[in-house]
């Protein structure tokens, strides 16, 4: 799918205030007679002017959300239709008020990325971060790539879901955050289940976002009012500190550039006995011959691959308390809570 929006705003926020929007609205992305077409091209104006004076009742709100500003981690304030759904999101335009930055909805997702609307400077990750970027590698992810996985010891997707929603139990209809989403394999489950109260794929790649909405529209418009498409970095998560009940990150690990800055600041944006759950790929395990060992760290020095004691140390580092691990030969699962 391609498309195209752009939005341009500017307001300021006193306490007492009324808007009076101007706006140049644009048909939402979802209506029927664009669900047939395979690529959509909107355009989108919107201006805002602050009127102190006149109440207009019938004007979109400016409140505060959940989603934060990637540079200070304030609060955004948000304008336009409440809730985390994908028409809401495309639909509203929400800025930092310390930091002056605005975000808005590009294509089919909201970019948080600290970089967001930047037209000179565009930030490349290492090469294990940048080839899911690739619309290839994106295609193909969900269509054989993830299922060869299994070779390795992933037990598949549905058991995999399985397994995760086991240790999601505490965390049971609070809100949901899938980071390194990919095409959204797990992201879709979690929000197709109505376990929780909400569900965010977020991805640092563009065509993994569009792959998650491509499919999304496909499975039917329930997802769509539970489910929201967000552009981030997994060490730089837009959310307050203490706002998010669960963390997935499903054969993620080994791809972030710093595991141990990811896994911090997830451990930031968990509540209060907010629940981590993980998978990845082993460097080796304890059945792996010693001969081999040196092979493999060698093999896969391309990727942050850790031992199950170094992802244990790690989480425990990071404060989190009550981890435990599943492990089938090079594939591991793990869990962690905030305390």
């Amino acid at each position: 799918m391609a498309c195209s929006s752009s939005s341009s705003f500017s307001f300021l926020l006193p306490k007492n205030f009324h808007l009076r929007p101007q706006l140049s609205l644009f048909p939402p992305p979802f209506s029927s007679s664009l669900r047939s077409r395979s690529r959509l091209s909107i355009q989108a104006s919107a201006a805002l002017t602050l009127d102190l004076s006149e109440k207009t009742p019938n004007s979109s709100a400016v409140q505060n959300d959940l989603l934060a500003c990637p540079i200070c981690f304030e609060t955004l304030m948000r304008r336009g239709p409440p809730g985390l759904n994908l028409e809401a999101i495309y639909r509203s335009g929400f800025k930092c008020q310390t930091c002056n930055k605005s975000y808005s909805s590009k294509n089919v997702y909201l970019d948080l990325t600290v970089t967001a609307g930047s037209e000179e400077y565009s930030e490349n990750k290492p090469t294990s971060t940048e080839l899911f970027r690739s619309p290839v590698v994106s295609f193909l992810y969900e269509r054989g790539w993830r299922q060869n996985f299994n070779r390795s010891g992933f037990p598949g997707l549905e058991e995999e879901f399985k397994m995760a929603q086991e240790y999601f139990k505490p965390a049971e209809g609070g809100l949901l955050v899938d980071v390194s989403c990919g095409s959204g394999l797990f992201s879709r489950k979690f929000a197709e289940c109505g376990t929780y109260s909400g569900v965010i794929a977020l991805d640092f790649s563009e065509n993994m976002l569009r792959q998650c909405y491509d499919f999304t529209k496909k499975e039917g418009p329930a997802l769509s009012n539970n489910l929201a498409l967000v552009r981030a970095d997994v060490a730089r998560l837009p959310f307050p500190s203490a706002s998010i009940d669960a963390v997935h990150a499903g054969a993620a690990l080994h791809c972030w550039p710093s595991p141990s800055n990811a896994i911090a600041d997830i451990t930031r944006v968990l509540r209060s006995g907010g629940v981590f759950v993980g998978t990845t790929f082993l460097r080796y395990t304890a059945s792996t011959p010693p001969l081999l060992r040196p092979l493999r760290e060698r093999i896969l020095q391309t990727y942050s691959y850790l031992i199950e004691e170094e992802i244990e140390a790690l989480c425990k580092s990071c404060g989190l308390v009550d981890y435990s691990s599943k492990v089938q030969q090079s594939f591991i699962m793990f869990s962690a809570r905030k305390p």
